[in-house]
């Protein structure tokens, strides 16, 4: 996230969002490291509370991940190899050519786009990878709810969504990429979730903040009223899904002979 409105967006709700954010396919995270010149270090920008930070350091010696919110820093995972540190995207304070890897997991939308690809490409290493990737409106089997959800997502917090919002319905498909693109993966989320983990995610989005701070009531209370009949016991666990969509590309080629020693971060 980049600007303090963007920020503010998620700062009030920065305890939902580190309990209830979906976590990404471990497939994401394999194919990041197969593509990466190497798999020494990796920035983490808009982190949030880490929800990527903390699989990236399953396939990388170290990831630093920064956001503007310190809020969200505050209640990010922690992890021996994840140094979390609030920056903005544009002017992350991090040293030149030392990252294999750049990663942005549901925030691209905000920056300022110039700026973070111009930042980007001064800390890639040579044969550095940017990747960043976004995932749509989540879906329930139709008997269990889905026709509640999409309501809710649409009409009840529809207008509460920032206009930033339908970049990531796209996939951010709509946004300029630095260069070309890498062929990359197919992707989906899927988790089963018990009501209370469905219900505690509509709280952690931004929208539902803003619903709440601008009406004073919760939004989630009259969705749990219509969704309950349909869902059965709290304790059931159903399916639930979203698109994910990645965009990823090499920033510069690989040296041609033994790589230049990189400086470590400070």
């Amino acid at each position: 996230m980049t600007s303090v409105a963007a920020a503010d967006h998620f700062s009030r709700c920065a305890g939902q969002y580190a309990a209830f954010r979906p976590r990404y396919p471990a497939a994401l995270f394999d194919w990041l490291a197969a593509v990466t010149p190497a798999q020494d270090l990796v920035w983490d920008c808009a982190c949030g509370s880490g929800q990527a930070s903390v699989d990236l350091a399953g396939r990388f010696h170290r990831v630093i991940g920064t956001d503007l919110s310190a809020a969200q820093v505050a209640h990010a995972a922690a992890h021996e190899r994840v140094d979390y540190r609030v920056a903005s995207a544009e002017a992350s304070g991090l040293p030149a050519g030392a990252f294999d890897l750049v990663t942005v997991a549901q925030a691209l939308h905000w920056f300022d786009l110039e700026r973070f690809y111009t930042e980007v490409r001064r800390v890639l290493r040579p044969g550095g990878v940017l990747a960043v990737w976004s995932y749509g409106v989540c879906t329930l089997p139709a008997d269990r709810g889905d026709a509640e959800l999409q309501h809710y997502y649409r009409e009840v917090v529809g207008p509460y969504w920032p206009p930033e919002r339908r970049l990531v319905e796209e996939g951010y498909r709509g946004l300029p990429f630095p260069a070309p693109e890498l062929t990359t993966p197919a992707l989906s989320m899927r988790l089963e979730w018990s009501l209370a983990q469905l219900l505690g995610y509509l709280r952690s989005w931004s929208a539902t903040a803003r619903y709440e701070q601008a009406l004073g009531c919760d939004p989630v209370v009259d969705f749990h009223a219509a969704i309950a009949p349909r869902w059965g016991a709290p304790e059931n666990r159903h399916p639930v899904s979203w698109p994910l969509s990645l965009r990823a590309a090499r920033l510069a080629p690989p040296l041609s002979g033994p790589d230049a020693a990189c400086p470590s971060p400070r």
